[in-house]
This record gives C-alpha cells, sequence and structure tokens, in this order.
C-alpha cells in the first residue's frame, strides 16, 4: 500500500517535472523556437481539456453508478458546440483578438461600451458561479487522498474515517493559494501568450486519458474478463437501462455547451491563449474525440465497482478503489496522478483567470478613481496589480474552501458542478447577443444578467447548502415571506419539474427575455453603436478597430505611465524596441497613433482593456474609429433613419387612409340619408296626384246630381294631375338613364343662339307669370357641337325656374354668354332674392325644392340638369357673386365647332 508520505513525493514531483516542462517552453518562446510545437493546433487541442476537471475524471463514473448514461450531457454539450458552433468560436476568438481582451468580462464589458460597471457584475458573478467548481477540485483531491490515507475509506464511505478531511482541505487550498500566488502572479501581462502553461496543461491531458484508459483497460480486461463479460455485466446492471428524461438531459447538455463557452479557465485557453483561427478547424473534430476517449470506459468502470465492492462504497472513487482492491498501487497512483493534475490545473487556471477579472475591473478602477491626478503621478501601478492579483487568489481559493466547509463536502461530484455550470450559463445571453445583434444595449445586459444570476442563486446555489443552512425549510416548503409561487423548486407554482430543469430554465429564460426587452426599449450611446459595429462585422476587418489621435500626447508622459505599470525595465525594452523600429534608436519612439495602440495593447495585458483605455486617454485624449466602423454605425443609422421615414410614410398613409374612410362613412351616411329622403320624397310626390285622381274619380262616379260645370272643373283636374303624374314619372325615368349612362348621346351642330331661342320660346310659352330676358345678342353666335336637345332641356329648366321663384316685382332675367381658353359659359341671372346660403350646396339634389318655394315641380329639374352636363363633360354651378339666383352652363372646348377656333375671344362677363 503506497503510504501518505510516497504519495506528497510523487505530487511533488510530478508538479516540478509539469514546470520544467512550461519552463523549457517558455524559454523556446522567447528565443523564437519550437514554434511547430508552441503553435500547434495539436497542442491547442490539448489545452482545450482543461474542461475535463475532478468532475469528469472522478465525478463521471459516480455520475454513471447513480444515473446511468446521464453523464454523457457533460461531453455532449461541448462536443456539440465544437462540431455544430465552430464558427461561433471563431468569431469569438476574432473578437478577442481585436479587442485585446483579457477575460470574458472585459469581452462582454467591451461589446456594452467598455462599460466597467458591466464587468464588475460580470466578475462578481464569476467568482461566486466558480466558486463551487472549486469546492469540487478541493473534495475530489481531498477524498481521493483519504482513500490512501485510510484504505477503508473508499469502500465504507466517510463516517469514522481517521482522516481529518477538513484540516486536509485547508492544507490543501493553502498549497494550492501559495502555489498560484507564486507562480502566476510572476508576469503581469496575462495578454501575452503563455506558452509554457498551454504546453503544461497538454501533457496534463495527456497524463489525464492515459490514466483514465490505463484503468479502463485493467477494468474491462483484467476484472471483468474482455468486452463481451463487460458487455454483459453492463446489461445486467441497472445502468444498461436506457432511461432518458428528455427535459434533463436537454437542459444538461445546454447548461454543460454555456459553460463551454463561459466558463473564464475556458475563455482563457480558448480564446486568449489562440494563436490562430484555423487551430479551431482541427480543434472541432479533435476535442471532441479526446472527450469520446475520456468517457470510453466510464460505463465498465462503473458496473464492476457496483459489482466488486461492497455496498455503501463511493462510486466518486472507483477509479481509485478498484486498481488499489486489487492490489495494483502503480496503477493506482497513476491514476491518483490524473485526478489530481485534473483539480490542480483547473484551480491555478481559474484562480487566475479570476484573480486577473477581480483586479483589473475592482481594483484597478478604485485605485484610479482615489488616484484622480492619473497615472502619472507617483505609486507604482504595478505593485498594486500584483498585490491585487495575489489578494484575488487567496480570497477565491478561501471562498472555495468555505463552500467545501459550509456544504459538508459530501455531495456527489457532478451535483456541485452543475450548480457551477448553471451559474457562468448565465452570461450566454449577453454574450452571444453583443456578438450578434447590434441592438444590444448595456442596460438590457445588465439586466438579463442581475435577474438571471438572482434565480439561479435562488434556485440552485442556496438550495445546494441544505435545508436550514441558507434556506429555512419553510422557504422550501411554503415560499419566500410565505409566497407560495417563490417556493426555490416551485418558481411562480410550477411544480413537478426536476430541481436541474426549474432552475436552468426559469434562470436563462427569464434572463434572456429582460435582455431582449430591455434592449428593445433602450438606445445604445455612440460609444455602444461603435463596439456593437465592430463586435457584429468583426469577420469583415481582422485588424483593430480604432486608433489614437495622439498629437497632445508626449512620449515622456507615456513612458512614465508605461514604467508605472509594466516596470522600469520591461517599459524600457518596449520603449527601445518601438523606437527602433521607426528608426530612432537611442531615442524616445514618436507617439504615433499605431505606437499608442500598441502601448494600449502592452498596457491591457496587466490591467486590462478597459482601465487601459482609460489610462492612455488621460493622457492622449482622445481615439480615432476606423472607416470601416464609422460606415457601418452610418449605414446603421441610415437604415433606422429609412425604417423610422418608412413608419412615418405609413402612418401618414394610414392617417389618410383612415380619412378615407371617414369620408367614405360620411358618404354612406348621406346616400342613406338620401335614400329614405328619396323613397320619403317620391312616395309623397306619387302620393299626392293619385290622392287627387283617386278622389275626383269617386265623385264623379258616386255623385248624381252633379252639375256640368263641376264635371268639367273635376274631369280637369283628374287631367292635370295625370299629366303632373306622367311628368313626374318621365323625370324619374330621365335621371335613372341619365345616371346610370344608359342613354345615347345625339351629337350635332347648331348656333347657340338658335339654342336659347327654342329654350326661350318653349319655356315662356303660355306663361301666367311673365318675365323679361334679356340676351347677349352678338355673343351668342357661336356654333357648338354637342347634343342640342339634352342642352335645350337644361336650358329650359333654368329659364322656367327663373319664372317659378323669382320673387321681384318685375321678374327679369338675364342670359350671358362668355367665351374663355378652355370653354364657353352661359349665365342665366335673375333679379330675384336668390338662393340662401345655408341651401345652395343641396339644391342639385333630387327632389330638393326651396323652402316656400311655388309652384308643381317635384325638386328633380337641377337634379337632371347637373346629370346631362356631366354626359356633355360640362357642369353646372350656382354663382355667388350675384344678389339674385344666377346659374352658370359651362361647355367645354371640345364642343366648340372647329369652324369657330379661329374667331376672336369674347368678352367674359361678370
Amino acid at each position: 500500500m503506497v503510504s501518505l508520505n510516497e504519495l506528497v513525493l510523487v505530487c511533488l514531483t510530478y508538479v516540478v517535472g509539469l514546470f520544467a516542462i512550461a519552463f523549457l517552453a517558455e524559454r523556446a518562446a522567447l528565443r523564437g523556437r519550437g514554434g511547430w510545437l508552441l503553435r500547434s493546433p495539436v497542442v491547442y487541442t490539448l489545452s482545450l481539456s482543461i474542461y475535463c476537471t475532478a468532475w469528469t475524471f472522478y465525478g463521471a463514473v459516480g455520475y454513471a453508478a447513480r444515473s446511468g448514461l446521464e453523464y454523457l450531457t457533460i461531453y455532449l454539450g461541448p462536443s456539440i458546440v465544437m462540431i455544430g458552433w465552430w464558427w461561433v468560436l471563431r468569431r469569438l476568438v476574432r473578437i478577442g483578438r481585436s479587442q485585446r481582451v483579457t477575460s470574458i468580462a472585459d469581452l462582454i464589458s467591451s461589446r456594452y461600451g467598455k462599460s466597467n460597471t458591466l464587468a464588475i457584475v460580470v466578475t462578481v458573478m464569476a467568482v461566486i458561479g466558480v466558486t463551487p467548481y472549486i469546492a469540487l477540485q478541493l473534495q475530489s483531491v481531498i477524498l481521493s487522498l483519504a482513500i490512501f490515507a485510510t484504505p477503508d475509506a473508499g469502500l465504507a464511505g466517510a463516517e469514522g474515517a481517521p482522516f481529518n478531511r477538513a484540516q486536509a482541505a485547508f492544507w490543501v487550498a493553502t498549497g494550492l493559494a501559495l502555489f498560484t500566488v507564486l507562480f502566476g502572479t510572476r508576469n503581469l501581462n496575462v495578454n501575452e501568450r503563455h506558452h509554457g502553461v498551454v504546453i503544461a496543461i497538454a501533457v496534463e491531458a495527456v497524463v489525464k486519458l492515459v490514466a483514465l484508459i490505463a484503468v479502463g483497460v485493467f477494468v474491462v480486461w483484467g476484472l471483468a474478463g474482455g468486452v463481451g463479460d463487460t458487455l454483459e455485466r453492463i446489461d445486467a446492471s441497472a445502468i444498461g437501462d436506457w432511461e432518458v428524461q428528455g427535459s434533463r438531459w436537454a437542459a444538461l447538455m445546454f447548461v454543460s455547451a454555456a459553460a463551454f463557452l463561459c466558463l473564464p479557465r475556458m475563455f482563457q485557453v480558448m480564446v486568449v491563449e489562440n494563436n490562430d483561427d484555423r487551430h479551431l478547424q482541427i480543434a472541432s473534430w479533435a476535442f471532441p474525440l479526446y472527450l469520446m476517449l475520456m468517457s470510453l470506459f466510464v460505463v465498465p468502470i462503473a458496473v464492476v465497482g457496483l459489482d466488486l465492492l461492497p455496498a455503501g462504497s463511493n462510486p466518486d472513487l472507483f477509479v481509485l478503489s478498484l486498481p488499489l482492491s486489487q492490489g495494483q498501487n502503480g496503477l493506482a497512483m497513476l491514476s491518483f496522478l490524473g485526478g489530481f493534475s485534473s483539480a490542480t490545473s483547473m484551480v491555478i487556471v481559474a484562480t487566475l483567470a479570476l484573480s486577473t477579472m477581480v483586479s483589473n475591473h475592482i481594483v484597478m478602477p478604485i485605485w484610479l478613481n482615489l488616484r484622480r491626478g492619473g497615472a502619472t503621478q507617483s505609486g507604482d501601478v504595478r505593485s498594486v496589480v500584483i498585490l491585487a492579483r495575489r489578494l484575488s487568489i487567496l480570497l477565491i481559493i478561501a471562498l472555495g474552501f468555505s463552500y467545501y466547509r459550509v456544504s459538508g463536502g459530501s455531495g456527489a461530484l457532478a451535483a456541485i458542478g452543475t450548480i457551477s455550470f448553471g451559474g457562468v450559463a448565465q452570461f450566454l445571453p449577453a454574450l452571444l447577443g453583443g456578438m450578434f445583434w447590434r441592438g444590444a444595449t448595456r442596460l438590457g445586459a445588465l439586466c438579463g444578467l442581475g435577474i438571471g444570476f438572482v434565480l439561479w442563486v435562488f434556485t440552485m446555489l442556496l438550495p445546494s447548502f441544505g435545508m436550514d443552512v441558507a434556506l429555512s425549510q419553510s422557504t422550501f416548503e411554503q415560499g419566500l415571506m410565505g409566497a407560495a409561487w417563490l417556493r426555490p423548486q416551485a418558481l411562480f407554482g410550477v411544480e413537478g419539474l426536476d430541481p436541474t430543469v426549474h432552475a436552468v430554465v426559469w434562470s436563462l429564460s427569464l434572463n434572456t427575455l429582460m435582455f431582449f426587452v430591455v434592449s428593445l426599449f433602450t438606445f445604445p450611446d455612440p460609444i455602444e453603436r461603435l463596439q456593437g459595429a465592430q463586435f457584429v462585422n468583426v469577420l469583415d476587418h481582422g485588424g483593430s478597430a480604432r486608433g489614437w489621435t495622439a498629437s497632445v500626447a508626449g512620449s515622456e508622459d507615456l513612458m512614465i505611465m508605461a514604467q508605472r505599470i509594466l516596470g522600469a525595465a520591461e517599459a524600457q525594452a518596449f520603449f527601445r524596441q518601438e523606437a527602433k523600429a521607426q528608426g530612432r534608436p537611442g531615442n524616445l519612439p514618436e507617439p504615433t497613433p499605431a505606437f499608442v495602440q500598441e502601448l494600449e495593447r502592452e498596457l491591457a495585458g496587466s490591467v486590462g482593456a478597459a482601465t487601459a483605455h482609460a489610462m492612455v486617454g488621460q493622457i492622449v485624449g482622445g481615439t480615432s474609429v476606423s472607416v470601416q466602423d464609422l460606415l457601418a454605425v452610418a449605414d446603421e443609422s441610415a437604415q433606422m433613419l429609412e425604417y423610422s421615414s418608412q413608419l412615418e410614410a405609413k402612418s401618414r398613409e394610414l392617417s389618410e387612409t383612415a380619412e378615407e374612410l371617414r369620408h367614405a362613412n360620411e358618404k354612406l351616411t348621406q346616400l342613406s340619408l338620401q335614400k329614405d329622403s328619396f323613397l320619403s320624397q317620391i312616395s309623397h310626390e306619387l302620393r299626392t296626384p293619385m290622392t287627387s285622381i283617386r278622389s275626383f274619380s269617386e265623385i264623379l262616379r258616386d255623385a248624381a246630381k252633379l252639375s256640368e260645370a263641376d264635371k268639367t272643373r273635376y274631369a280637369s283636374i283628374i287631367h292635370s294631375e295625370t299629366i303632373r303624374l306622367t311628368r313626374l314619372l318621365d323625370d324619374l325615368l330621365d335621371l335613372s338613364v341619365l345616371e346610370n349612362g344608359q342613354g345615347n348621346l345625339h351629337i350635332g351642330e347648331g348656333a347657340l343662339q338658335d339654342v336659347l331661342d327654342r329654350a326661350v320660346t318653349t319655356a315662356l310659352t303660355g306663361s301666367e307669370n311673365p318675365i323679361s330676358v334679356t340676351r347677349a345678342g352678338v355673343q351668342e353666335k357661336i356654333i357648338i357641337r354637342t347634343d342640342l336637345d339634352r342642352l335645350v332641356q337644361v336650358f329650359i329648366n333654368l329659364i322656367t325656374n327663373a319664372k317659378k321663384y323669382c320673387r321681384a316685382d318685375a321678374p327679369a332675367l338675364t342670359i350671358l354668354v362668355g367665351r374663355r381658353s378652355d370653354g364657353i359659359t352661359v349665365d342665366f341671372v335673375d333679379n330675384g332674392e336668390g338662393i340662401p346660403a345655408d341651401a345652395q350646396a343641396v339644391i342639385f339634389e333630387k327632389f330638393y325644392r326651396a323652402t316656400g318655394a311655388e309652384g308643381d315641380g317635384a325638386g328633380l329639374g337641377l337634379a337632371i340638369c347637373r346629370e346631362i352636363m356631366h354626359r356633355l363633360d360640362g357642369e353646372i354651378s350656382y354663382l355667388t357673386s350675384y344678389e339674385g339666383a344666377a346659374f352658370r352652363v359651362f361647355l367645354p372646348a371640345s364642343a366648340l365647332a372647329p369652324v369657330q377656333t379661329d374667331q376672336s375671344e369674347l368678352s367674359q362677363p361678370a
């Protein structure tokens, strides 16, 4: 049996070997050697294996033993991303390079206008979200140490074991913290490619894979008796039952895929450490292959462990306990090294990434705010950043240790990992929305992240501590503050969901909804719009988007600031290199925009993009924007203006349509009233003569003693009413024919004077109320070509109306003829009182009769005149410029006979 001291010695030897490899890789990179290996897509793919922590090394077997094939979800999520979403990863890598970001908080902050508030929110969420993951690594190391210190611990469980796990966890956490502080903060610039770290992670990837495959080969061929026997064991085991809960599988795959994109350590190796976009093409199939090999022997190890080891054995430790139970100490040591490297590498890289976020986005902004004099004031920024990162490392690992202690350190590794995945998955809506949607806003991202984080804490993180620890039992059963819809595992009254599915669905769906809705109702500021254009169009121009307008910057001021951050030696070396590149060896470089941009990039590796931008901005004063981004924003503005114009046009069109509908409705109402009035009038006009005819007919029939004079008088009345009825029916028929356009016009030529003669003679013949008519004389000598009979009908009606309704003592009618460029006019003006103003608009309607008018007309004459003139392409109108009643008949120029085209114009009547 391997002793604990031997185990510690082997671990130290392994760690020293890893750092020797990392040291040699760093030296080779500085000397420009070994590029074929350091920048190899194979190394890049293996570095992604940092995703495979102690959860996948130890916890996957335990997950399979407890939940069957559900453990595959933690491998399927990242595989789907690499195979189906590698183009998204390519865009993400290109954005990270062009924006010079150092962390996921830096990237999200840069997208939304370099908002440090947003960076702080993301940093705090990342620290809290990764804390359970760090606790998971501590737990796995402690469990693996315990099985070597007390061999029965892995077989009988934790109870009663003499090994002090709390004390061991403290010393492991302390050792990891000190090691990370000493190694991880030697170099301030985190934006440079860490070739040594990447090579070390690649070596660990091989160790993990070899260790797990070695244990698997031993289990299948050494314990189970071969592949056939192993498959029989699997079929006989409960693990072999294919039971898939669709909602839980979908939720776990989605949250695993989201965590693969959003975990700070994954962002570090996948984005920051990427040398070439083309590496993603190899990784898109090579990394899923690696995950497949890591999961290949999980089920056989779980099944054989359940068969051979005593009941109650911890399935998370089957990878270690199976070799130990068979006396395979060397294999157990290799397995321990695989799990140890999985846990420690994750803790080191994760805490380095998180400490960078904390120092860049929390500590440095506070320090800059306190030191308002700027970066050129006394005080070593470098020492502040290094101290902030070291303290952040200690704080983050302390939080992981505290979570381990509070949660009891007894939960399944897979359950703890799922909680952490759910936390970092909250970054996904703001991340993807910022990459593909220009309309995404800072406020939308803040609101989405806020509500998603709160729901994750309430539904996943706090319940993980158990009842009556963070949340009381009454909160679980009755809801927060007694509100039943605020139960952690039945939010909004939705019951029956798996707790993981419940938490993931509610937190991410409301996160996304809030992000989308708030972004729709808020408008991005100019910097957000510029950054949005750069992120969305990153594949169109791969270079840096902005440059500095450095005309006011002095090289000396920039040198002083760089020394404060980078240190004197590194700053001077950088300035010498840039001066040499400008052809100015021995002097300070000119503060050109390209130089200042490169300096900002160098500083961003130490203090983050947002802080470096602010510090350079204190000295330089302003930035310039690339033409591509200006065009992108201008194009966006033009699209918005066009959309606004379209909305205005649509609004105007709708208003016009509404107005037309209103007028149409009014017209329909008027037509309906006219119809009712028409029916009433026609009924009245028909009933009156019919009543007279009927009455006098009955008198003639029934009265036997009538005198001849009475009979003649009554018969005359009947004859008169019959004529009146016939005339009414003729007028109605005539009007109907004219309105429907059914009547034919009989076009002929004649003198206007003759037409007027016929009309005057006909209208005044037999008149009991004579009216004097004054004519225009020579002005009437115009040859016209039209339907002369219809025109005579119009003139007769107008003369007859004047004769009937003119109430002057000496009624008189004046007929005036005028000539215009577009035709001729014939005015009929009497010397009566005229038509009241309120009646002038309706005098051409059917059955209209002036109030108090005398005569036996039915009120159809002017309506017929209007229809006739419409058929003759002319018009009839009432003139308001005269004291008496005045009507004008207009004939178009087309009604003039050709022989009249050369005659002189006649005067226009007033």
